[in-house]
């Protein structure tokens, strides 16, 4: 039996109006697509305040942004991306190309191609949001894509200096000061300055993820993305203090973002509700944290811990942190989340900054499907096949035929034959069929 310590207000009472996102962004899309730049230009105006006479930033501009930089702040990027970098590496390295023959002369083979150009989506309208260049970019030119076009929003009318350095510092060929579902669709459907891409991956809000939605089939995309979500595992040993900060940690992200408690102890869940009531009104960020824990918020107690993983995999939440004496165990127990952070030493917040792994996540459930942004995710796995063996062709278009008759797919069946006939002297009865129909 669980108990329900906090749990949200009624969904309908919270929820954005996802028909008014929807229109909107097809009315944006719409104009981008008759309009070009022009039509860029107006949207960045209407929302950003920001109309400059390029939003691509010049080599010459970007270095001047850079010079700008505390030296303190470079080196903090630097060694992010170096753990973003190995992370990705590795992943890399366990996507091995290979051919086999599988019968005398038939080579089957599989390649991993990068594609070939990426739109990167850095978010900012609310803050620098630095890491997200380090997720979608890095990893990105890890897999070997040649190029890659980054958009990031003006903050409040000004250039974003340290986004700017991480972006550049990631590997960006181009770089564009520009936000929104203007950005999305400009790097989707291409502008008279503005090259299409093949991909766009990053986070966003409402109306990016709207975007990116409407334009998947067009163009490829990394995730279908919502508010952030963070989903804690506790048990009697956990320091509840720690658990507040950590839920409200991710509720700062926007009003609109989940944390949930699931614990094994009604003490501890009483006394983390303790906490966050007096730690939310000195936030800075409580403009956004207090309304996503007043709407979103829920603390759940369960009687066991296996209760606690079946309960948590339903939620499939974009972030499980696990909170208790044998973290590992939910390695086995799990296997609904975008990604798991395992005991007090780790926290959710390295994962969105500094650890390495990716932090553009699944969310609102999805987890249940998909992991997240990975470098697989900017490679085509190809296949090619080749047969240079004579009688092993021969023998693959006897069955050809056969099979393909079964699914009444005549003509396929006929590049069968032929083989057959070619290397082995099979009979072409409908080759005879034509001939004797045929003028003289």
């Amino acid at each position: 039996m669980s108990e329900v310590l906090k749990k949200p207000v009624a969904a309908e009472s919270v929820r954005r109006d996802r028909t008014e996102v929807g229109e909107k962004v097809t009315s944006i899309l719409g104009d981008i697509r008759a309009n070009g730049d022009a039509a860029v230009r107006k949207w960045s105006e209407t929302f950003d305040k920001w109309s400059p006479e390029s939003f691509l930033l010049s080599q010459a501009k970007i270095e001047e942004i850079i010079a700008g930089v505390p030296a303190q702040v470079i080196e903090d990027i630097e060694f992010v991306q170096r753990q973003v970098r190995t992370f990705a590496q590795h992943q890399r390295d366990s996507l091995t190309d290979f051919e086999v023959e599988t019968l005398p002369g038939v080579h089957l083979g599989q390649k991993h191609l990068p594609i070939n150009r990426v739109g990167a989506y850095v978010p900012g309208g609310r803050y620098p949001l630095t890491a997200s260049a380090h997720m979608t970019i890095v990893t990105a030119k890890v897999a070997g894509v040649p190029s890659v076009a980054a958009c990031t929003p003006p903050i409040r009318g000004e250039i974003p200096a340290a986004t700017v350095a991480a972006m550049h510092l990631a590997g960006a060929d181009e770089i564009y000061l520009l936000g929104g579902v203007q950005a999305i669709g400009a790097l989707a459907c291409g502008t008279e300055t503005v090259g299409r891409v093949d991909l766009l991956a990053g986070p966003g809000n409402a109306y990016v993820a709207e975007a990116k939605r409407q334009l998947f089939g067009e163009v490829g995309i990394d995730l279908f993305a919502g508010p952030t979500e963070i989903l804690v595992i506790a048990d009697a040993e956990a320091d509840p203090f720690v658990v507040a900060v950590d839920l409200l940690s991710q509720a700062e992200h926007g009003p609109d973002s989940p944390a949930v408690l699931i614990t094994t102890s009604a003490e501890l869940g009483r006394t983390v509700l303790e906490h966050i009531d007096k730690i939310l009104p000195d936030m800075s960020t409580k403009d956004f944290a207090e309304p996503a824990w007043r709407d979103h918020g829920e603390v759940i107690v369960v009687d066991s811990l296996d209760e606690a993983y079946t309960l948590a995999d339903t939620y499939a939440s974009e972030h499980v942190e696990v909170l208790t004496a044998n973290p590992r165990e939910a390695l086995a127990k799990m296997t609904n989340y975008g990604g798991l952070f395992l005991g007090e030493g780790t926290c959710v917040s390295y994962g969105d900054k500094v650890i390495g792994t990716n932090h553009v996540l699944p969310t609102r459930g999805s987890a249940r499907y998909t992991g997240g942004l990975w470098v697989g995710k900017y490679l085509k796995t190809v296949t090619y096949s080749e047969v240079t063996d004579r009688s092993s062709s021969a023998k693959l278009g006897e069955v050809c035929g056969r099979a393909a008759r079964v699914e009444l797919f005549e003509g396929h069946a006929r590049s069968g034959d032929v083989r057959a006939a070619k290397y082995a002297g099979a009979p072409l009865e409908w080759s005879d069929q034509m001939s004797a129909g045929a003028p003289a």
